[in-house]
């Protein structure tokens, strides 16, 4: 069960408001790469009641690797924000920026915001190779809606992280576009990806922005393998850092079972 009208209402409220408010089981204080609308309201619906969330914004446009290494600062004002206003924990959201530092440079600056912040921080590529290990993938195939080479560099994160990424493809999609692709179609380019690696223990789904949550379960009902999407490895490590454990069925087996890292 989600936050209800009235949490989603106080979770939206922002500002000098947010430094007073509070939840029974902790406060997470998410930075979102884009203003793209879609995964706030996911993450809300999921978590657990009693969990609160303070939404922040950075304005990625062009989803470029230059932008990318360009909002790393805004990235560190808004965690310096969201720490002021008192959270239990920072989520940096988005991987392609931190992912293109590389592994090794990410783990540096997320313990040296944590130092500077005084506030526990985690990322997307953190929150998604922890999910990968609790569900016991090795070996997965990779999907994002990235052109070009930069694939290469997501699944080189992956590999430094210890996984065997098999295959790493990208959707020919405009950035600004990717909102507008349905389900559907996200799911036959998925499951023909997975088809080319059927030697796979595991699905990756890299970004929020389009429309892949609404097919996780059927996508494991199909090719009997656990898919690990953002939004769900998001709820997961916010509950495992919070000290929560609340499974939740429909959208696949990271959320139903809430195994342990």
């Amino acid at each position: 069960m989600g936050l209800g009208a009235a949490g989603a209402a106080a979770t939206l409220a922002g500002g000098a408001a947010a430094k007073g408010f509070t939840s029974w089981r902790g406060t997470v204080g998410t930075i979102a790469p884009t203003l793209r609308p879609g995964g706030l309201e996911a993450l809300i619906r999921i978590l657990p009641e009693g969990i609160g969330v303070i939404p922040m914004f950075n304005d990625i446009r062009e989803g470029s690797r230059e932008e990318f290494q360009k909002v790393l600062d805004g990235y560190a004002a808004k965690a310096a924000q969201l720490a002021e206003a008192g959270v239990d924990l920072i989520y940096a959201g988005g991987s392609p920026p931190f992912m293109v530092l590389g592994y090794e440079k990410e783990r540096e600056l997320v313990h040296k915001w944590e130092q500077q912040f005084g506030t526990p921080l985690f990322t997307s590529g953190i929150s998604q190779s922890e999910a990968m290990r609790a569900l016991k993938i090795q070996r997965f195939v990779g999907v994002s809606y990235f052109a070009g080479a930069v694939n290469q560099i997501f699944a080189k994160y992956f590999s430094d992280c210890g996984f065997d990424a098999l295959g790493m493809s990208g959707m020919e999609v405009p950035f600004d576009k990717v909102q507008d692709m349905s389900s559907l179609e996200i799911y036959r380019f998925i499951k023909k990806a997975f088809l080319e690696h059927p030697e796979a223990d595991g699905i990756y789904l890299l970004g929020a922005g389009w429309h892949a949550f609404e097919v996780v379960e059927v996508l494991e009902q199909d090719l009997g393998v656990p898919v690990v999407h953002p939004t769900a490895a998001q709820s997961w490590s916010i509950q495992r850092r919070l000290h929560v454990r609340q499974p939740i069925a429909g959208h696949g087996r990271l959320l139903a079972e809430m195994p342990n890292a």
